[in-house]
């Protein structure tokens, strides 16, 4: 039974990643996932990074059928704000029983020990299913288990901005430079899930305005 396995939650981005982790934890059987976790700067009401709208959020754990539970980070949030709430949230989870943490990083070594040794102070494993994987063929893999995204953010240093917008695609993969990593490892762009085998139901959306914020060019990503 699900309860006797042990408790996980999923780092949750909103994107294709975090979506392609929770799918091999999910398929693996070993753990009962209680939710997912996200950040959400408060004043745009947005996931950190992605810029995606808190509804979508909010309709993607519907679908998926997992808990969201969000941490609220003002904007611009200074390191100590992000670990002090980190650390509150890992500290009442822990509480209640968590044993795992489940991310979707690929091949960024600095990321993971940062990960482990922030884990390590609450006892909480952290738990990498896609780790070393080529990323060209994960992309595909993404794409052939049926996974729909669209690319929400681009850093314009990395890879022009009129791929903000597009959708994840076979189109969108053989169209980028061979300077970017196919799943945006190193931050060229960012995704948002819209639909695939962990959802009961496709989101309808419809892709807004792009403007250029902080130095990345955002796509709107709205409800159809």
């Amino acid at each position: 039974m699900s309860q006797n396995k042990p408790k996980a939650i999923v780092s949750w981005s909103s994107g294709k990643d975090s979506a392609m982790a929770l799918y091999k934890v999910l398929r693996s059987n070993q753990f009962q996932v209680i939710a997912m976790l996200t950040t959400v700067s408060d004043p745009f009401q947005r996931v950190s990074m992605h810029g995606v709208r808190e509804e979508l959020l909010d309709r993607q754990a519907a679908s998926i059928g997992i808990p969201i539970e969000k941490i609220r980070i003002p904007y611009p949030c200074p390191n100590e704000v992000y670990e002090q709430k980190m650390s509150e949230t890992m500290v009442s989870y822990k509480s209640s029983g968590l044993t795992h943490a489940i991310f979707g990083d690929l091949f960024l070594e600095d990321i993971r020990k940062y990960r482990e040794e922030k884990l390590s102070q609450f006892g909480i494993i952290p738990v990498f299913p896609l780790w070393r994987e080529d990323t060209s063929r994960l992309a595909r893999t993404i794409l052939g288990l049926g996974f729909k995204a669209v690319i929400t953010c681009v850093d314009p240093k990395k890879l022009d901005v009129k791929f903000a917008g597009r959708h994840f695609d076979a189109d969108f993969l053989n169209e980028i430079p061979l300077t970017v990593d196919p799943c945006g490892e190193n931050g060229e762009f960012h995704t948002f899930v819209y639909d695939g085998p962990i959802f009961k139901r496709s989101i309808e959306i419809v892709v807004g305005d792009c403007v250029m914020r902080d130095g990345f060019q955002f796509a709107d990503v709205l409800l159809r």
